[in-house]
């Protein structure tokens, strides 16, 4: 085990154990290092790969934000993955839209028509509605949107790695509007679809929901000119 795991293999031990926990700030680097019987260095290299990873937060200076402090934010680590292997054409885009119906169909068919998340995402509908910001501003909402349904059905997990998937494709998301031949039409399409669901949801009835989810994702796709 290299010098700066050590810091990551002490971390989950002491949250196994119930000895740290999410908001929890950890040791100053001198007694980590003491500790862990491994060099300051070591401990600073440990401590950023576990900030990228979403997992601590390192503040600087004094008062009440300085320190380490243990957070919980798995869905940075996952979208900064998928991006770099979408990047490298190891993770062909295809299997992520897979990933994206198996998941939010299975979100919709799960989501809570009491859920908060329900609230957020009429809101960015209303937005939708709202503001025409042309195909850049639509797409975030509608990103948005789709994650606060996956999250209303209460798996944090689910939560997060919508969230981490529609952010690995933005860019693509954004390329393939480009080349629509009506992109108004298609936005109007997608605004009543997406109050559908909605609707479908709130009304408890999960299973259409997520039928609705299936047609609405593959018939972006397939208009797009992408098999799925």
């Amino acid at each position: 085990m290299r010098n700066h795991q050590v810091v990551s293999a002490w971390l989950e031990q002491e949250l196994a154990a119930g000895r740290l926990a999410i908001g929890s700030r950890l040791p100053g680097e001198r007694t980590m290092a003491e500790q862990l019987k491994i060099s300051r260095a070591s401990v600073r290299e440990g401590t950023r790969v576990l900030e990228a990873l979403g997992v601590v937060r390192a503040g600087v200076g004094s008062g009440p934000q300085a320190g380490t402090v243990v957070t919980g934010n798995p869905a940075r680590a996952l979208d900064s993955t998928l991006r770099l292997h979408v990047a490298s054409t190891h993770l062909p885009v295809r299997d992520i839209v897979e990933t994206r119906l198996l998941l939010e169909t299975w979100a919709a068919a799960h989501a809570s028509p009491d859920s908060p998340s329900l609230e957020r995402a009429a809101r960015l509908l209303d937005e939708m509605d709202q503001h025409d910001d042309g195909p850049a501003g639509f797409l975030e909402r509608d990103a948005l949107f789709h994650v606060a349904l996956a999250e209303a059905a209460g798996n944090v997990l689910v939560g997060a790695m919508m969230g981490s998937l529609r952010g690995s494709i933005e860019d693509y998301t954004q390329q393939l509007t480009a080349g629509l031949p009506d992109w108004t039409a298609t936005s109007e399409r997608l605004r009543r679809e997406h109050r559908a669901v909605l609707d479908a949801v709130l009304g408890g009835d999960g299973g259409r929901a997520a039928e609705l989810v299936r047609d609405h994702i593959e018939g972006f796709y397939r208009e797009s000119g992408v098999s799925t």
